[in-house]
């Protein structure tokens, strides 16, 4: 947990002034934050094991998010930072719990491959204990980035009423 809060934390300091984020609350392995310009509200957590943290390797810039940009009328999006680039091609799982889901993406990132697939994904992660995101790597290599739920659902309510004012 102290990993997550620590990686929030850098990801929040990291940000331009212009893009600063505002904490909403840390529920569980889960971060909210909301930012102005654009305005857009999350929830964001990092992976608690991840392909590069196995092989012991420096921590990844893996995370999985759940955003709202009121400007662009977008609710409640997934979107995965992988912590290894995707091979191309290649397939990418997302497992929660028993139930599969095909994302889209390119690079280090992965998205679910539309708004209903969205609510799907969204709706699955408020009842589940953990996710995993599952590729290969542009070597090869399985790249496999785990996640803990504690804290979802409420963290992605935390965005949504953040972006609702």
């Amino acid at each position: 947990m102290r990993l997550t809060l620590i990686f929030l934390l850098l990801l929040t300091i990291g940000a331009p002034a212009a893009a600063e984020s505002i904490s909403l609350g840390v529920f569980g392995f889960w971060g909210a934050f909301k930012k102005d310009k654009p305005k857009g509200c999350y929830a964001i957590t990092a992976p608690q094991t991840g392909s590069r943290r196995q092989t012991g390797a420096a921590p990844s810039p893996a995370f999985a998010s759940v955003a709202y940009w009121p400007a662009r009328n977008i609710r409640a999006q997934v979107h995965f930072r992988l912590s290894r680039e995707k091979r191309g091609g290649s397939a990418v799982l997302l497992r929660i719990d028993d139930r599969m889901f095909q994302l889209v993406g390119g690079g280090s990132d992965a998205w679910a491959p539309g708004p209903a697939a969205d609510a799907l994904i969204v709706a699955a992660m408020r009842s589940a204990v953990t996710m995993t995101v599952e590729t290969r790597s542009a070597t090869g290599a399985l790249v496999r980035d785990s996640y803990q739920l504690r804290g979802a659902p409420t963290a992605i309510d935390a965005a949504a009423v953040g972006c609702a004012r």
